[in-house]
Parts: C-alpha cells; sequence; structure tokens
C-alpha cells in the first residue's frame, strides 16, 4: 500500500528496537514496552504554505532517521506495520 502524505506531514515507520532483556534474564514482550520516539521517514509531504502565501520546503526527506515527540501524530497500519503520521513541527531532530 502507498501512501502520499500532504502539506506539512511525513509517515514515519517506528524503528526496530531489540528484544529487552531485564537484568534477571527475562524478554519483555513487545506490547508491556512503549514504543521508540525514534523512526525513519518513508514519505514526505510537498511543504506547508506560509502566511504570505509561499511554500516552505521540507527540511526531512525519505530516509532521514528522526525523533519525534513521544504523544504527536496518528498511528496507521501498513501492509500490517504500525506507522506514524505526524507534522513536520513535531519531529525534534535528524539523528546523522
Amino acid at each position: 500500500m502507498k501512501i502520499r502524505p500532504l502539506k506539512d506531514r511525513v509517515v514515519v515507520k517506528y524503528s526496530e528496537e531489540e528484544l529487552e532483556k531485564t537484568a534477571g534474564g527475562i524478554y519483555v514482550p513487545d506490547v508491556a514496552k512503549e514504543k521508540p520516539q525514534k523512526g525513519t521517514v518513508i514519505a514526505a509531504g510537498s511543504g506547508r504554505i506560509t502566511d504570505d502565501g509561499k511554500k516552505q520546503a521540507m527540511e526531512v526527506k525519505v530516509g532521514d532517521v528522526v525523533l519525534f515527540d513521544k504523544y504527536s501524530g496518528s498511528k496507521i497500519k501498513l501492509d500490517n506495520v504500525e506507522h506514524l503520521i505526524l507534522k513536520e513541527e513535531d519531529i525534534l531532530g535528524i539523528i546523522e
């Protein structure tokens, strides 16, 4: 399935995190863990329109690994994989 976000929105795929193991050797299941606040941009919109009517290009691009706010965006499922649609302003930074 393909998705094309509009304006200043991006689609982010959560980063794959390794299974977490406690000090006692117990593996923590995915449902008990919080989702990571890091992911890879898989689609980006064309940019936002400023107050004076000009188009401002996106700072992020497909393939960027980004950090985002914990409670931002909307969760969606694409091909049975959970993704997040969020505004560019909710992205805190790009990991280089």
